[in-house]
């Protein structure tokens, strides 16, 4: 839990899910965190080996990021998080 028990780790594991996104794109698709937020978390994931970093290009600044092969090893446990909050009714705070 310690890796990917932060806040909006998990939603970022789960973006990143289906391949590459680039960073503007995962801050649509977050909503309600800040791109400072956003930034951090990545950073920390980068860290930890779960996620990638790419630069597409210099000018102007293009990012993409995707999971490792230890991030996509996340993706069973957020599902199976996901399925027994929803099997005990558990609501997610907002």
């Amino acid at each position: 839990m310690r890796l990917i028990g932060g806040k909006w780790k998990g939603s970022i594991i789960y973006h990143l899910k289906d391949g590459p996104v680039r960073f503007n794109d995962l801050a649509r698709q977050l909503g309600g965190a800040s791109k400072k937020m956003i930034d951090q978390r990545l950073k920390e994931l980068e860290s930890e080996g779960m996620v990638l970093r790419q630069v597409i290009s210099d000018r102007p600044i293009a990012v993409s990021y995707e999971l490792t092969e230890f991030g996509q090893s996340a993706l069973k446990i957020l599902d199976d998080l996901r399925n027994w909050s929803e099997t005990h009714q558990i609501e997610l705070k907002k």
